[in-house]
């Protein structure tokens, strides 16, 4: 439904304390900031795990005094312990998977743009909006505290897989206690989080719209957002049932995954649970994730590289229906994480048709920003080059993914580096790249300041370059299995000894390279360049959000919300005296809708 202009009554003005403007915000653009600066803060946690265990890979006999120092009992002798390594590499996957490229990404973006780009004064309910975060925030504050408990955070991998992570009192791993119980209690708070953001979301979009703006007038982001939002409504819920059934059985030893346990030579009272089960629920979540992290990316980089290239999206609705199909495929391929289970060779088979399927889609959208960007008046700002940057990332970790859609192929690849590779290579970086790039496009209207785009470009190459250098061996590193803690021990694996540093180094420098993009955004949000009234449209873009005021207004615009009379992305057609035509300009006579 389209709202009239004058139905969006500016919101009447009044005074904010520091704890309502600032912490206890209902305001979309506000709320925002708090996303982005705790996806921040949540990135450099898991990234410095992730610095932590390559020191261990990488130089698996050597000692580092400083590591006692920082963490105490779980590296005497400046040596990490078993225990801790897997701490280190399950803390590490939940924390970016979770907090920092779904709630980092998803946050920060949905609320900043989708008011914005659809021409509304804030979200459909702001309180539902400001509990989304706090719920979020709460959840990390419980993940957080799980690092600093005596017996340690949860070692049982990202996927929590009983029986491993399905007995409390067995003392399998020290982890798989008190932490595991915080993981399950933090993922509980984090999938509310993420209802509440999402049935705001899509019920913003469907109800909000300004005048004129039609769905068919929606920049892609939006739709990207919406898509999202509804792949997360579907896809939780399963995800909170397996948690509080591993729950049950881990603390009222029901047996709804467990049967058969035998423990130091003894046979345990588990009878007819099934560990396949919680992998069923797990993936039925797990792979509409990597879409909820991946779809918001694809929305800003085909925004990006729209306005950068000058040029109007190639085949706009096609790039609509390709999100949609991968909403629909993405909830029928869960089971190609599951070939190694031993399921049936014909429902892998079918698992493996939907997974080719899935890729259809995705190659559209890359062909479709390919051709956006041919023959384009390119702007190179480090907003574009992350961009660009992003198509490239999906590009070479897709065509990986075609691999391991095969069961066959699969199965002997499953646990070996090359998984690794791919999916930090399509769903890992290519995020961070678009999340980067929206950073840098959108940060003069978050902050009303420019980013150093000097900082900006040594973070691009750098970036890129070392993500290339970390991922790119890993496919070649067939022979090793992943989550070994040392290697050293095996004279079949020291072949891999001298790659295993060069990722370790390349894993450092990639960082200290997020410090510089961190550092970069503090500085420029206090003593930056400043946007100013004459230039609130610095990239000369269509869409609505550039019509606001360069001052943040409650409400966003300080009259009347303007009235869409065209889609978002003409560039260059020829009519006026510059070469974009923003969505609330009338069409000309002889200029044709799109």
């Amino acid at each position: 439904m389209e709202h009239t202009v004058n139905s969006h009554n500016m919101h009447d003005h009044h005074e904010e304390t520091f704890l309502t403007k600032y912490i206890f915000s209902q305001d979309h653009k506000m709320i925002a900031k708090q996303f982005l600066f705790t996806g921040i803060f949540w990135s450099i946690i898991g990234a410095l795990l992730s610095v932590i265990f390559r020191l261990q890979l990488g130089w698996p006999n050597e000692t580092f005094p400083f590591l006692e120092t920082l963490l105490g009992k779980w590296a005497e002798g400046g040596k990490i312990t078993n225990e801790f390594y897997y701490s280190l590499v399950t803390m590490h996957g939940t924390i970016l998977v979770f907090f920092v490229l779904t709630a980092g990404l998803s946050g920060t973006f949905a609320n900043l743009l989708i008011p914005y780009q659809i021409g509304a004064r804030d979200m459909a309910s702001p309180f539902m909006n400001m509990l989304s975060y706090w719920f979020f925030f709460l959840s990390g504050l419980i993940m957080l505290s799980s690092l600093f408990i005596q017996t340690g955070a949860a070692s049982g991998g990202w996927t929590m897989y009983p029986p491993l992570n399905g007995m409390r009192n067995t003392a399998v791993n020290l982890g798989s206690g008190l932490g595991t119980d915080l993981w399950f209690f933090s993922m509980t708070l984090f999938i509310v989080s993420s209802l509440l953001g999402g049935l705001n979301y899509v019920a913003t979009i469907l109800n909000m719209r300004t005048k004129g703006m039609g769905m068919w007038k929606l920049p892609l982001p939006v739709w990207a957002l919406m898509f999202t939002a509804i792949l997360g409504i579907l896809a939780f819920p399963p995800l909170l049932s397996a948690a509080l059934l591993l729950e049950f059985d881990r603390i009222f030893d029901t047996s709804f995954y467990l049967s058969d346990i035998i423990l130091g030579g003894n046979l345990q009272d588990y009878k007819g649970g099934s560990p396949i089960l919680y992998q069923h629920l797990f993936w039925f979540l797990g792979h509409p994730e990597v879409y909820i992290i991946i779809l918001p990316a694809m929305g800003i980089v085909s925004e990006i590289l729209s306005v950068n290239s000058r040029k109007p999206v190639f085949g706009y609705r096609a790039m609509v229906y390709a999100l949609g199909v991968i909403v629909l495929l993405g909830f029928l391929v869960w089971a190609h994480h599951m070939y190694v289970t031993g399921m049936n060779p014909f429902i892998g088979s079918i698992f493996v048709i939907f997974t080719l399927m899935i890729a259809v889609p995705s190659a559209v959208k890359v062909f479709n920003w390919l051709t956006t960007i041919w023959k384009g008046n390119l702007r190179l700002t480090p907003a574009m080059m992350f961009s660009l940057g992003f198509v490239s990332m999906f590009v070479s970790g897709g065509l990986t993914g075609i691999f391991l859609g095969n069961s066959a192929i699969d199965i002997p690849l499953h646990d070996t580096y090359f998984v690794v590779a791919h999916f930090h290579i399509v769903m890992g970086v290519a995020a961070f790249f678009a999340m980067f790039a929206g950073v840098y496009h959108w940060f003069p209207k978050m902050f009303g300041r420019f980013l150093n785009d000097t900082l900006g470009y040594i973070h691009f190459y750098g970036t890129i370059i070392s993500a290339y250098a970390i991922f790119v061996p890993m496919h070649f590193m067939l022979s090793l299995p992943r989550r070994y803690y040392t290697y050293s021990n095996f004279q079949t694996f020291n072949i891999f000894e001298d790659v295993s540093k060069f990722i370790s180094v390349f894993a450092i420098i990639s960082f200290l390279l997020q410090i510089l993009f961190v550092v970069n955004i503090i500085y420029s949000a206090l003593k930056g360049r400043k946007m100013t009234e004459d230039n609130i449209n610095p990239w000369q873009a269509n869409s609505l959000e550039w019509t606001t005021p360069a001052e943040h207004l409650h409400g966003n615009w300080p009259g009347d919300i303007p009235e869409v009379h065209r889609w978002p992305y003409d560039y260059s057609t020829g009519y006026g005296d510059e070469d974009y035509r923003p969505q609330h300009l009338p069409l000309e006579e002889g200029e044709e809708a799109h």
